[in-house]
Formats: C-alpha cells, structure tokens, sequence
C-alpha cells in the first residue's frame, strides 16, 4: 500500500528535501546490504487528566525525524536524527555504511503493496476542540459521582495521537501509512465503612475522537470502572494453592500475551531463547487451542496498515488446534529463519530499530456455552480482568496479579476476591485447557506492549478458558 501524497507535505515539502538527491544518499547507504531503510516520522500527541473535580494536566507534543537503517547478515547499522536536512541524512549514511566492512549481500525485494487502508487519516487532535475534550471530562467527574454515593475519587484521562510515517527503499521505492490512536480512561475509588477499594476501564482504538463524545460510550466506561470497584470493596481474601482457573473472555487475553505471545516472536526463536524453540510443527497446546495475531482488524489499537518496514499487516495462524505452526516475523529474522516477514516489524519511533512485535494476538473461540464452563469447576477462581504481571520468555514462567476474580464453588460464582495471583508456565498452560468458550471477544482498546524498552499498541483477545490446574497465589491466612 503506498499512500505518500498525504504525508509529502511533512517530508519532503516543508523540509525542503530534493527526492532525487535523498534517493542518491539511501541507495549508497544500503549497497552492498542485505535489507534497510529510511524511516520518516511525523507524530503529535496529546493527553489530558482530569483528577479529584478539576483539569489536572494537559499536555501537547510534536516529534519528528528519521531514522537510517542497514542490515548485513545478522548485523545493523543504526542513525538518527530529529531533523529532515539532507546534511544530517548524509551524516547519518556513512555512520551506516560503517557496519558494511568486508560484507556484502543482495538487498532483499522490498515488500508488495496490497492498497489496502484498515484505518482514517483524520487527525483525533483537531476534530474536537481542547475545551470540549476538558467539558468531556468534567462531564464523566460528575456522572460518576452521582452514580453512588460511595465515590471518593475519580480519574478520567483522554489521550490522542496522529503519526505519519514514510519508508524510503533504494530505488525511491516508498510506502506511506497515517495512524490515529485515541484513548479514553476511568479509574474510581470508592470507600464503605473505611475500606477504600479503586476500579478501572478504558477504551480506545485508531479512530477519530468523536464516537468518544457520544454519551453511550463514555457512561458505559464510567459504569464498568464503578462496577468493578464495587464488586472489589466487597472482596474477600484469595485462599491459595493449585486448583482449576476460569479466564473470562477479552481483556485476560493479556495473560495469552504475554505468557505464550512473547516466545511466539520470531527473534527470540532465531536467537533460540524462547520456550517454543525448534518446536514448529509439533503439539504445544491442547486440542482446539487456536492461536493467530492478526493485524488486519480495521480501527483496532494493535492494527496496522502497513508495519514499520512497509510490509502489509497480515493474520498469522500461531497455533492451530494445538500444533505450533509458525512465529512473528520482521523481515530481518524472517530472512535469516527462511520464512519472510509476516508485517510484525515495529518500533516505537523513528530513534528506534523495528523488531518482531505483536499487533492484536487472540485465541479463536471454542464450542462451549460460558456458563457451562463455569458450571463444570467444583472449587477454583473466576479471572476476569488483571493487571501488572512478569514473564521469563526463555523459561515461560509468568507471574500476573488479578484486579478482578471471584471464587467457584460447586459450579457456581461465588464472592469477589482480593490479592489473587496467577503463577505457572506459558507453555504448560496450553496443554491444560480443556474446555474453550464460545464468546471470543478483543479487549476494549487499552493494550501497550513493551519489550526491549520500546511501547507499541497492541490488541489483545480470547473466549472464556477453563485451566484444569493453576497456581494460585493469595491473602487468606
């Protein structure tokens, strides 16, 4: 897909860039070099924080600059700057070319274009005016104080971005992308007799701002973090030890993420770090277990038309029906793997290098009712959002802390609990799922990943799970 005319203006006119000139530079930088590229950004951003009944902070950023990339073998030359001067390009080619000595290779074909735009160019940042998005705000402060009386806190933020990139090739090769990205957030704390306990939500996706505007859906997120919170300020302590965990359907997709997403990138499996190493081909996961990233989903937070190297987003089968089939690719580690790239080379910015990343990476839905599922546990845990976790990639090993979780008893929901921890290994939790609902749904749009020190947004999704043994960890005594 090549869409420069909308970003020609940011690039080439205002810097006052000779193409003809550029294309000279990029095609003496990269000769002799296996694959590279010149990466130009344009990116504004702006957030604002509405905390405890008044405008907290607000803030309006633009960054822009480039960033030169050649790649020999399994060596890279990186440059970059936060300008668009021929003179600081030309600084930045003989840095690259440095990496070049007493190599050489064929430069690979760049990628095919498909035309296709899974998103808007309409910058989220001017469609609605600064003091309507503050009034926005204001407005979600007082419908959650006047939801209940139990209120003590509320937070709401809102957050916009618009990136333009374009992605030069020797040959004047070029492919252009335009992103919006919004985000809209609701964290809540109420009290009951002394106890404090907080809720949260948040939605967003790469659209325009003004179906944020709409009070359907701003109430709707002010009622689920409330929800939430109330459900957590009548929490009971978590018991702890093995026993059968239900994740409902979503954003628990985080835990898929992290704990089997990560070791599915190509880089980690080149390097031979990953717990799925050397294992294509073979059963990983139990039966029915189907797993693809997907970055073709239009408006999702984790879609890309085009990834960060100019390759067109693809829906890459991970697993399927328990048989590891492939991994998450960018066209460096696809390239030495000898499987090509599958659109999952990002980076943060333009200071940055792409690597294997994840865009919205989900498990397909099963043929089981949810209520059956729940149904069929005589004692174990409800997970039905979380929070902070870690993860081991080499070891699988993940540890993540639940923010809402009920009991199951007798296949029946039982009280909320509090503290509840989820401990076990990536790898060996596919083989334990044994029934997989059929309600498959992505998150809400809230999801950032990061790895390397490098954030991306990501989508993240599955249907209600039953793992036969898990380790819980938790707060009764």
């Amino acid at each position: 897909m090549t869409d420069s005319i909308a970003t020609d203006a940011l690039f080439w006119d205002r810097a006052g860039l000779d193409r003809a000139r550029v294309d000279g530079i990029v095609d003496d930088a990269l000769g002799g070099a296996d694959d590279g590229e010149l990466f130009l950004e344009y990116r504004q951003t702006e957030s604002l924080v509405f905390d405890d009944g008044r405008l907290k902070s607000a803030g309006f950023d633009t960054a822009h600059g480039f960033g030169l990339r050649a790649v020999f073998g399994e060596a890279t030359g990186y440059a970059h700057a936060s300008e668009f001067g021929e003179e600081a390009l030309r600084r930045a080619a003989e840095a690259v070319k440095a990496v070049r000595t007493g190599q050489g290779g064929t430069f690979t074909a760049p990628p095919a274009g498909t035309n296709v735009r899974l998103y808007g160019d309409d910058n989220p940042l001017t469609g609605i005016a600064f003091d309507r998005k503050v009034a926005l705000l204001a407005e979600m402060d007082a419908y959650a104080r006047s939801r209940d009386e139990r209120v003590r806190q509320v937070s709401v933020a809102a957050a916009g971005e618009w990136q333009a990139v374009q992605i030069v090739r020797p040959g004047g090769e070029r492919v252009a992308d335009v992103r919006p990205l919004v985000r809209l957030n609701v964290s809540i704390v109420v009290e009951k007799d002394g106890r404090m306990e907080s809720g949260s939500y948040g939605t967003g996706g790469r659209t325009a701002f003004e179906q944020y505007m709409e009070p359907a859906v701003w109430k709707e997120a002010v009622d689920e973090a409330l929800r939430q919170a109330l459900v957590n300020l009548d929490s009971v302590p978590t018991p702890a030890g093995e026993m059968a965990v239900v994740l409902g359907p979503g954003w628990p997709g985080i835990l898929l993420h992290e704990a089997i997403g990560h070791g599915l990138e190509g880089d980690f499996n080149r390097k031979k770090t990953s717990a799925f190493a050397g294992l294509v081909g073979q059963r990983v996961a139990a039966p029915g277990v189907t797993v693809v990233d997907d970055g073709t989903i239009p408006d999702r937070r984790g879609s890309l038309t085009v990834d960060d190297e100019g390759t067109p987003s693809q829906r890459t089968v991970l697993i399927d029906d328990g048989i590891l089939t492939g991994f998450m690719q960018d066209r460096m580690n696809g390239r030495l793997m000898g499987a090509g790239s599958t659109g999952n080379g990002r980076r943060q910015s333009y200071a940055h290098t792409p690597m294997p990343r994840m865009t919205n990476t989900y498990m397909l839905a099963g043929p089981h009712d949810p209520d059956e599922i729940v149904r069929s546990v005589d004692h174990g845990l409800y997970a039905t959002s979380f929070g902070g976790g870690q993860v081991d990639i080499t070891s699988g090993k993940f540890v993540f802390s639940c923010t809402e979780a009920y009991l199951i008893e007798d296949g029946r929901l039982g009280p909320p609990v509090k503290g509840a921890t989820l401990i076990g290994n990536g790898p060996d939790v596919l083989t334990r799922v044994s029934m997989t609902g059929n309600d498959m749904a992505l998150d809400p749009g809230i999801g950032t990943c990061g790895k390397e020190g490098q954030g991306v947004p990501v989508g993240v999704g599955q249907p209600t799970l039953k793992i036969d043994s898990l380790t819980v960890g938790g707060t009764a005594v």
